[in-house]
């Protein structure tokens, strides 16, 4: 009850001053504030004064909103634990079995992988040409520019 009589309040001051501007000629400014003041009085009218006066002052929904806040925090604890291991468990598989499957058991070094796509062409190669030999020119310029 209290929280209704002080947004009509509000509101009622609100429309006060916007005539005093609108008589003052500031019709632009008047009509705005006019628009601002008529918005507490709105939500007394369809009860989400009412409605948030309840919750506020409710037992139960504030033990709601601890629940949701604590669901909140495993879902970014779960996320943060789930970055930092890799994802999820199917990942993690897919990684070891990859792993597993980098090296080949009789080679001395890691293969590069690829090794597995069938029918895949290979791009054709590109003619080579005098311009890169100038690129690495000032490369080098700027490698003995730095004493590399």
């Amino acid at each position: 009850m209290i929280a209704e009589t002080v947004c009509s309040a509000v509101s009622a001051a609100g429309l006060g001053i916007a005539a005093v501007m609108a008589y003052r000629k500031r019709f632009l400014s008047a009509a705005r504030l006019a628009g601002y003041a008529l918005v507490p009085i709105g939500l007394v009218l369809t009860g989400v004064v009412g409605w948030a006066a309840d919750t506020a002052f409710s037992l139960k929904a504030w033990v709601g909103f601890g629940l949701l806040g604590a669901a909140w925090l495993v879902f970014l604890g779960t996320r943060a634990v789930e970055r930092r291991t890799g994802g999820t468990r199917k990942e993690r598989k897919a990684a070891k079995a990859a792993r597993r499957e980098a090296v080949a058991p009789a080679a001395s070094a890691p293969s590069l992988g690829g090794g597995t796509r069938q029918g895949a062409a290979r791009p054709a190669a590109e003619p080579r040409s005098a311009a890169p030999a100038e690129d690495f020119s000032d490369i080098e310029a700027i490698l003995k520019k730095h004493g590399i």
